[in-house]
């Protein structure tokens, strides 16, 4: 671990609290929780809103947000504990584990394995099958109309991201150890890291103690709406609440601060980078700005970030956005989840990121600039002369 300048990360902390103050004032986002870690300590905690804006419930540490697809490094994690216990290999063919698995291409059925799912490198177009899944198609239907779907590329070969076919994992795990995907993950990660308001499902969620509703946009400010069960059907992909709280101890354990949940070894080969992900060059303004190489590892993105390695992650579901991120050389990492749509809080970590490593600050997140004005309302139009129609405006 090489050590970041003391005054520098001092300096950048106060930047971020100064943030996150214009980000409230603003009421640019429903609710927030995010945190700074380094090595094992958090050094940064803050929190923004509302975890229910109706009755003003303010977001604390420990309210419980959905983690969308942050799930997938908890997959990724639980796989190579049990391949490091014999249970299964990376390279385990998911033909010789689930019966109903197969593709258009007999070939490609014959090589994909359990590496190629959790890689994201499957062969299929992205996001295969989520526009179903939104509509309320069982997952157990979906993941055997697979072989319907036109390859874009031979195994292995080229990057699509996926949420149905990621969620086999859950089924190979269960072949193999008999036991339930979550069971596993609550004994072998969430346990043991004392992740102790971590879980899965929508009911976890709603009977946590304290816990972010989602929240749209309106003209009347932040409207909190009931949460879907959609993702959690693929529970490997998205299935996982957490705390901010819980979140600074996985972030700790994945910057290699808990070798006696996870080694060092399994670190390296889950954070490896894999296949080329060139569209991530271009995604948002800071990829832009900040990113020389991208690939997908396992349940995580590997970044060249100004000239360091970041292990990343996003993710998104309806009414929930979040981001995790470390670079390895430092020990040094972000978590932040908030409860509502919108671009403003995706700007905050790389704002952060750029001042710990000493890059020239750029407002990323377009909090430094005056907001922008509201419409005058304009007076009624007296009756002889014809009215002029106004539209209302659109809900996020």
């Amino acid at each position: 671990m090489q050590k970041l300048p003391p005054a520098r990360v001092k300096a950048t902390l106060d930047d971020y609290r100064q943030w996150l103050n214009t980000l409230g004032k603003r009421d640019a986002v429903a609710g927030l929780a995010t945190a700074v870690v380094i090595g094992d300590k958090v050094v940064f905690e803050g929190t923004v809103g509302y975890a229910d804006a109706a009755t003003k419930e303010p977001v604390t540490p420990k309210t419980v947000f959905r983690l969308a697809s942050l799930s997938k490094a908890f997959a990724t994690a639980i796989t190579g504990l049990l391949v490091d216990d014999g249970k299964l290999g990376w390279d385990t063919r998911l033909i010789d584990v689930l019966p109903y698995f197969k593709l258009k291409d007999a070939h490609a059925s014959d090589q994909a394995t359990v590496g190629d799912i959790l890689g994201q490198r499957l062969g299929l177009p992205r996001n295969t099958y989520d526009n179903l899944l939104e509509g309320d198609v069982p997952y157990q239907e979906l993941v055997r109309k697979l072989d319907e779907v036109d390859m874009t590329c031979g195994m292995g070969q080229c990057y699509g991201y996926q949420n149905v076919a990621f969620g086999m994992i859950g089924d190979v795990l269960f072949a193999r150890t008999g036991d339930f995907f979550y069971h596993l993950v609550d004994k072998r990660l969430f346990y043991p890291l004392g992740m102790t308001t971590a879980s899965y499902g929508l009911a976890a969620l709603e009977t946590s103690k304290s816990w972010a509703r989602p929240h749209h946009a309106s003209s009347r400010g932040w409207i909190p709406f009931t949460p879907n069960e959609t993702y959690y059907r693929v529970a490997p992909a998205a299935g996982v609440n957490a705390s901010l709280r819980d979140m600074e101890k996985w972030l700790v354990a994945q910057m290699g601060g808990r070798p006696d949940v996870l080694s060092p070894t399994l670190l390296k080969v889950l954070h490896a980078p894999g296949v080329a992900t060139p569209s991530e060059l271009h995604a948002t303004p800071w990829r832009r700005g900040r990113l020389t190489a991208a690939h997908y590892a396992l349940g995580w993105r590997v970044y060249d970030y100004g000239g360091e390695t970041l292990i990343y992650h996003a993710g998104a579901v309806a009414g929930y956005r979040t981001m995790i991120g470390f670079f390895p050389k430092y020990q040094v990492g972000v978590v932040t989840l908030w409860n509502s749509t919108g671009p403003t809080p995706s700007g905050l970590m790389p704002m952060v990121l750029d001042g710990l490593l000493g890059l020239p600050h750029v407002d990323w997140a377009g909090l430094e600039h005056a907001p922008p004005r509201s419409r005058p309302v304009r007076k009624a139009t007296p009756k002889h002369k014809k009215a002029v129609r106004h539209r209302k405006p659109a809900h996020h």
